[in-house]
């Protein structure tokens, strides 16, 4: 935390000297007390009272006074704000090798719940779509706000959704960027903020070069983040016969790297999670100072009153 105005600290050397007057009159006072003859009639005109309850509302107070110097000194700190127009899309491998088991319950069905959990993080305003792809790739729901229709377009995400076999990684990032550079009338002068998040289990082997895709990625500057799903000993059934489909990354890494995003490897759920979570962070807000002052006086004026409401309870007057 930093302060705009931090030579106003200096009246906290005030209030430092109002709890220092504040003590020597409760010296004093006791001292008078005891120097009282009549004890008796001193616990008539003075009953006992606990003496927390005395000095609450005189420390309540000095409080809400240091508080508010701290706010007129006008702190600044980092806080996360969502991007404004910003845009993600997800593209999803519904491919059959995305059938495998060694994701339980599947790697397609561990993917849309993901992606379902990667979408609550994001704030309501940014602008989310899905991209399907296998042998080719097409948008099943376009960038926009409306969370309902991209829940309901990734419960509808299924093995060869796309009509072509195969994995084209490259035409998913075009797909992306295309849906991404058609967000509204100002995209094409004005691009928003945008990433793409590739979930796949393979490398490519149909479609465009995902190398030229990712160049296009740059030339936007939309980072690709990539996940990896599955294990090297992944395998499909194919009529009672066991199909190996290891999972392979190296073209989603290379991708991540060219674009400037991130590879994740996500072998179960639990490690999925960790990585939509970190994608959410990262994609959904941006840092940006910001004065905090309202909070040290908002907090200062519920002493005020916490202060009033006990002088006024105990002692029939306000500090």
């Amino acid at each position: 935390m930093t302060w705009q105005s931090p030579e106003r600290l200096w009246l906290l050397l005030g209030v430092a000297g109002l709890i220092a007057v504040y003590l020597i009159l409760q010296r004093r006072r006791s001292r008078y007390a005891v120097r009282f003859s009549n004890l008796r009639l001193l616990g008539r005109v003075a009953p006992h009272r606990p003496a927390w309850r005395r000095h609450l509302p005189a420390g309540l107070f000095l409080a809400m006074l240091a508080l508010l110097v701290v706010g007129f000194a006008r702190p600044t700190a980092d806080v996360r704000v969502p991007r404004e127009r910003a845009t993600v899309m997800v593209a999803v491998d519904v491919s059959t090798s995305m059938l495998a088991g060694d994701v339980e319950p599947d790697r397609l069905s561990a993917a849309k719940s993901a992606a379902q959990r990667f979408v609550d993080l994001l704030p309501d305003e940014f602008n989310v779509g899905l991209v399907a792809f296998a042998g080719s790739a097409a948008v099943l729901v376009p960038p926009g706000t409306d969370r309902q229709a991209l829940h309901d377009g990734i419960k509808r995400l299924e093995e060869g959704s796309t009509g072509v076999q195969g994995t084209a990684i490259g035409d998913a990032i075009q797909t992306s960027l295309e849906a991404i550079h058609g967000l509204d009338a100002q995209a094409a002068q004005q691009p928003p903020p945008a990433r793409i998040v590739l979930l796949s289990d393979g490398a490519n082997t149909s479609g465009r070069d995902p190398q030229e895709a990712g160049a296009d990625a740059v030339k936007a500057k939309v980072p690709v983040y990539t996940i990896s799903f599955g294990t090297p000993g992944g395998f499909i059934d194919r009529g009672g016969r066991p199909i190996r489909v290891p999972v392979d990354g190296e073209t989603l890494h290379a991708v991540a790297e060219q674009t400037g995003g991130a590879y994740h490897e996500a072998a179960s759920r639990s490690e999925l999670k960790d990585v939509y979570e970190d994608i959410g962070t990262s994609v959904g807000y941006r840092i940006q100072k910001q004065d905090i002052s309202a909070r040290f006086i908002g907090l200062a004026l519920l002493l005020a009153m916490a202060a009033g409401t006990g002088s006024m309870v105990w002692f029939s007057r306000l500090p």
